[in-house]
């Protein structure tokens, strides 16, 4: 039974011998869905591969002035047929031979004379799994493209959602520094809170989305592990006395003082698991634990558990955790809130340090959740070299109350207003460019100390305006550049790199605070 086919499967027979060539074509004529072309020598069989689409090439090897492994070596070298499937008909069987033809590029061999049967189904198995290849490969590339686009999403989806939330906390931290009845200064808590609340689920949306779109990417730097632990713990320390919860962190002798991953990512997920420790007991004490599991190749393998004496997990609760936005029961959504996806972000986020993540759990008593992870060994004077790299060696030798000419890019208003409060209450005159453009424009016009970029402009984009703003500077043969940091809420390693190639030097994340401000004025100017 011959392969059916939406189209017609289109086959180039190359031999010597006229008979051969009718046999063949005799073999296939009573077949709708084949079409074949056949020609009686080398060359002309690679003027028409080279010329004309085919499926399958059935080659023979003794023929004049160029025999068949020519060929085949010959078909392989052009990007046009290389990919077309040859199998050689022939009556040369030796060992010897069958290897020459597979070392040549040939996907099957037949020795001549040939059944009928064993022909056609081996022209069907090849041609079959060519078409599947050829679906795979399109697979792919769309999958690619569908990749590609669903980035370029969740980039503007973090910028137009950061946006509004950069206007929202910004104004609350410029607002919290004029004077407040103590009124009006609970209010401005509650808003800051539910600000930051909301700006928490705005990342644990875009974060899950990064994961599962395969851009999320982990950080590889030195970092203190007692010291990163600490400050988590006494964050959420602040957090777990509003229920008179104490935690305790417990780290054994042996776990190593500095390794090198990801600590921010690190602290995301015992942040996670703390924070539901906390939302979940209602009366004990949380305990956070570190222990050395294993210490092998430059790696070790760290268990951490976090133990709380609060309402506990059912076995079948325990089946619905790790996946997204999914919680024990409704009633715990209406009770405790949340959106479901801290433990599934947590979960990848482990998977993506080599580990995994786990709960042991007794309703009524409490619940402990684990994980472990992979890190690199490292030590205290690649900590210190690393930290003064970040930091810069003439930092805190650089006056705070330089003032600066500021030139602010930045299309939205209210992130202008913001900006602009900031900056001004620190003393700095600050200029406003909406777009690209006139920043490009103004810079040429006007001296200034630095220059604050937004990413997303309409018409000329950040990227591009920095771009130009360089090639200016390297025209006017000027050895001084002048600081340009993005603001930007994309703060991915791919964009992170884009920032830099594009000639920018910082950046800071959207929103941000006037503290953030001070740290990059204490860094850039002198």
């Amino acid at each position: 039974m011959m392969m059916k086919a939406d189209k017609k499967n289109k086959i180039l027979v190359v031999d010597d011998m006229a008979i051969n060539l009718e046999l063949i074509k005799n073999v296939f004529a009573l077949e709708e869905n084949f079409s074949l072309v056949t020609v009686s020598d080398g060359k002309s069989a690679i003027r028409k591969a080279k010329t004309n689409y085919f499926d399958l090439i059935l080659l023979d090897i003794m023929m004049p002035e160029m025999d068949g492994y020519e060929v085949c070596k010959i078909l392989k070298s052009y990007p046009t047929t290389k990919n077309i499937p040859i199998i050689f008909l022939t009556a040369l069987n030796s060992p010897k031979d069958i290897k020459k033809a597979f070392q040549y590029g040939a996907v099957d061999y037949i020795s001549k004379p040939f059944s009928v049967e064993e022909l056609t189904a081996r022209v069907n198995l090849h041609i079959s799994l060519k078409r599947t290849t050829e679906e795979l490969i399109e697979a792919k590339r769309n999958a690619e493209a569908a990749a590609e686009a669903k980035a370029i999403f969740l980039a503007n989806m973090s910028h137009e959602l950061r946006t509004p939330m950069n206007g929202i906390i910004g104004m609350v931290d410029i607002l919290k520094r004029t004077e407040l009845t103590e009124a009006q200064h609970e209010y401005l808590n509650i808003i800051e809170s539910s600000g930051e609340n909301l700006l928490t689920i705005i990342n644990d949306i875009l974060d899950l989305s990064k994961i599962e779109a395969g851009h999320m990417e982990l950080e590889s730097i030195t970092f203190s592990l007692r010291d990163e632990l600490r400050r988590v713990m006494n964050i959420m320390q602040i957090i777990a006395n509003q229920k008179k919860l104490p935690i305790i962190l417990n780290i054994d002798n042996d776990v190593p003082a500095y390794v090198k991953g990801d600590p921010v990512r690190l602290k995301q997920i015992i942040i996670n698991l703390v924070n539901n420790a906390i939302k979940f007991t209602e009366k004990g004490n949380i305990t956070v634990s570190v222990e050395n599991q294993d210490t092998k190749d430059g790696k070790v393998r760290l268990l951490f558990k976090i133990n709380d004496t609060g309402i506990g997990i059912s076995p079948e609760g325990q089946k619905k955790l790790f996946q997204s936005f999914s919680q024990v029961d409704k009633s715990t959504t209406r009770k405790y809130g949340g959106t479901g996806l801290g433990l599934m972000i947590s979960r990848n986020l482990t998977q993506m340090m080599g580990g995994d993540i786990g709960v042991e759990s007794v309703e009524g008593v409490g619940s402990t959740f684990w994980f472990y992870v992979f890190l690199e060994l490292s030590d205290e004077e690649s900590y210190k070299k690393q930290h003064q790299e970040g930091e810069g060696a003439d930092i805190d030798k650089t006056p705070v109350h330089v003032k600066l000419k500021i030139l602010l890019a930045e299309d939205n208003k209210i992130n202008q207003k913001v900006a602009v409060l900031n900056l001004n209450n620190l003393g700095h005159q600050v200029d406003i460019a909406n777009n690209g453009k006139e920043a490009v424009e103004k810079f040429e016009n006007s001296g200034y100390d630095l220059i604050f970029m937004d990413v997303q402009m309409p018409g000329m984009d950040g990227i591009e305006a920095c771009k130009k703003i360089r090639e200016l500077e390297k025209k006017s043969g000027g050895v001084k550049k002048i600081p340009i940091i993005a603001m930007t809420a994309n703060t991915s390693k791919d964009e992170k790199k884009k920032y830099k190639e594009a000639g920018m030097d910082d950046y800071v994340s959207k929103p941000f605070k006037q503290k953030e401000l001070i740290t990059l004025f204490k860094k850039y100017t002198v």
